[in-house]
């Protein structure tokens, strides 16, 4: 069984991390982590799985900020329990044409004698996506007509089900 983290560790880890200081970032992670954050690849080109911190190192030092630079990256809650972490956070950065993109995202985090293991980042990737891309998404809405109804609500007691 592993060692409960600190909860110190964890906030020293976020002010190397907004820092985006990649020496100092290195220390915090274990040779063998796995880093994935959830987005699509195609667009944020950042995304997706890497293992091992060599690879980490490089997608904070070279790959994220082929994108956009990170001004600002401010961890609004964080929940310490064992050897797991978990932060919603708010990054801010600039694309490479200048807008401001702003969005939040969720770290899960797992540590190991000290050192990060595990991350797996959800980010609000269709906010995201169209703050670098600069437009809304286009997407498919789907209108009622008369003869169909988009939701039918079914009372199950206490529980309420839309379908």
């Amino acid at each position: 069984m592993t060692q409960p983290v600190p909860r110190s560790l964890v906030e020293a880890f976020y002010r190397a991390y907004a820092s985006r200081d990649i020496e100092a970032i290195g220390p915090f992670l274990a040779d063998d982590v796995e880093w994935t954050i959830s987005g699509p690849v195609g667009v944020l080109g950042f995304c997706g799985s890497r293992h091992g911190k060599e690879a980490v190192l490089d997608l904070l030092g070279r790959q994220v900020p082929e994108v956009f630079h990170i001004f600002s990256f401010v961890p609004e809650t964080v929940l310490v329990d064992g050897e797991r972490a978990a932060t919603l956070n708010r990054l801010s950065a600039r694309s490479k044409d200048g807008r401001a993109i702003s969005y939040r995202l969720s770290h899960f985090l797992r540590f190991r004698d000290g050192k990060i293991v595990e991350n797996i980042s959800l980010i609000d990737s269709f906010d995201a996506v169209e703050q670098v891309l600069g437009h809304p998404l286009a997407v498919n809405r789907v209108e009622p007509t008369a003869d169909c109804d988009l939701m039918e609500v079914v009372d199950e007691g206490d529980l309420v089900v839309a379908l």
